[in-house]
Order: C-alpha cells, then sequence, then structure tokens
C-alpha cells in the first residue's frame, strides 16, 4: 500500500487492523482512523516533505549542540553557512 501509493485500500486495512485482535495493531489503526484524510493522502500523493523535515532536524541538532552557549546571532551564521 505504501510502495504502491495505493491509499484507497486504507480503510479494508484498518478494518483488518482492528479485527485481528492484536491490541498494539487495533490502537495504532484507531489513531490512523482519527486522520484518516491525511493519512490517505499521504498514501496516494507523490509529494514528500522529507527535504523539509530533514533542514528542520539539522537545526534543531546545531541547536542542541550550542544549548546555553552562544547567542541567536552565531545560531544563524552556523545555519546559513553549512552546507
Amino acid at each position: 500500500m505504501v510502495h504502491h501509493r495505493q491509499g484507497h485500500l486504507l480503510r479494508d486495512w484498518i478494518q483488518k487492523a482492528v479485527l485481528s485482535g492484536l491490541e498494539a495493531i487495533g490502537i495504532f489503526a484507531d489513531s490512523v482512523r482519527q486522520d484518516i484524510a491525511a493519512v490517505t493522502t499521504g498514501l496516494t500523493l507523490s509529494y514528500s516533505s522529507g527535504t523539509v523535515e530533514g533542514q528542520v532536524n539539522r537545526i534543531k541538532t546545531i541547536k542542541r549542540q550550542m544549548y546555553g552557549r552562544a547567542s541567536f546571532a552565531l545560531l544563524r551564521a552556523r545555519i546559513l553557512l553549512q552546507p
């Protein structure tokens, strides 16, 4: 379903997951059901926010490394000057 972008199969998967009897899978399926429109769209469209998420992760890592040690100006310089 994920690799072949078949979001239309999600409702069937949720139903099977809930009926499987496995508690953890059922809980996960219920949480997916709460925002089914977004999950279906994510499984259907080819768009990805991976690049943005990667940049956010990089910035947070730099920020954690510098915590309590430097000013915002240095943080900004490190973010803008790193490749």
